[in-house]
């Protein structure tokens, strides 16, 4: 009996955890111009936006315009992915705010 409640709970984990991995992909916009993140999350003051929440986009990391975006449309950076900083995704890349080169990959998004 504890041998198959252990594997129940391992397939449940794995399940869980492939699911949340699908739901991540299918929520993060690729590339968008700060334009266009900044019109999709106004837009969505009363949460009714279905499209992607979260912007992977290529960033100059600065904190002044860091403070700009977040008072303008309330998005802030959750995290530089590893994975697509690692391969250099942001490579020949302009930050998609300032137009200057790319330092890495930014993912944007906005609490609520």
């Amino acid at each position: 009996v504890g041998t198959k409640a252990a594997e129940g709970l391992d397939n449940l984990q794995e399940y869980l955890l492939d699911s949340a991995k699908e739901r991540l992909a299918g929520n993060i916009n690729m590339m968008a111009t700060y334009e266009q993140m900044r019109d999709a999350l106004e837009a969505d003051e009363a949460s009714e936006y279905d499209g992607p929440g979260l912007y992977l986009v290529p960033w100059k990391c600065d904190a002044e315009n860091e403070d700009k975006i977040k008072e303008e449309c309330k998005a802030t950076i959750r995290c530089y992915p590893t994975d697509v900083n690692e391969a250099g995704m942001w490579e020949g890349k302009k930050c998609f705010y300032s137009g200057e080169d790319a330092t890495h990959m930014a993912l944007f998004g906005r609490a609520f």
